[in-house]
C-alpha cells in the first residue's frame, strides 16, 4: 500500500519512527511534509497529505501533530478526504469499518510510539465494510457537495 506521511513539529520525531515500521510491513512511505522537527503550521501537512488521498496518489494517509485535532480539522476541508482522529485500536478498526476513513490523525503528546505503531496497522489492515455504512459514506459526500442529506430520497 502507498501511504502519504505529513507531521508538524511535534510530530516529526514519531513520524520518523512509523515511517521503518510502515516500511518493514511492506509499504511504499511518501512523507509529504518535512520531518525535520523544525517548526511547521499542521495545516501545511495535512493539505499535502489531504490532496494526494483525494487525488489517488497515495492508498492511504497518516497524520501525526500534537494531539491529531488539527490535523484531522484540517484534512476535512479538502473534498474527498474522510480524516479521524483515533487514539486506540478500537477506534482505529471502527474509523476504517464503518466510516471509511481514509486518513488516520495521531497525537505525539498523548500515544507512545509502540500504540501509534499498531494503529496504523490496525488502520491499514482493517476493510470498510460497506451495508448500511455506505449509505451513510453516500451522505457524507452529500454534505461535502452542500446538499442536506435529509432532502435525499
Amino acid at each position: 500500500m502507498k501511504i502519504g506521511l505529513g507531521a508538524d513539529h511535534r510530530g516529526a520525531a514519531s513520524a520518523k519512527q512509523l515511517v521503518d515500521r510502515l516500511k518493514s510491513l511492506g509499504h511504499e512511505v511518501v512523507p509529504l511534509s518535512t520531518l525535520s522537527g523544525d517548526t511547521c503550521d499542521y495545516p501545511i501537512p495535512a493539505h499535502a497529505v489531504g490532496t494526494a488521498v483525494a487525488k489517488k496518489a497515495v492508498d492511504a494517509g497518516v497524520l501525526i501533530c500534537g494531539t491529531g485535532i488539527g490535523m484531522c480539522i484540517s484534512a476535512n476541508k479538502v473534498a474527498g478526504v474522510r480524516a479521524a482522529v483515533v487514539h486506540d485500536e478500537l477506534t482505529a478498526e471502527i474509523s476504517r469499518s464503518h466510516n471509511d476513513a481514509n486518513i488516520v490523525c495521531l497525537s505525539a503528546d498523548l500515544l507512545g510510539q509502540r500504540l501509534i505503531e499498531k494503529i496504523v496497522e490496525v488502520f491499514l489492515s482493517t476493510p470498510f465494510q460497506g451495508g448500511r455504512h455506505a449509505r451513510r459514506i453516500e451522505e457524507i459526500t452529500l454534505i461535502e457537495q452542500g446538499v442536506d442529506p435529509s432532502k435525499q430520497a
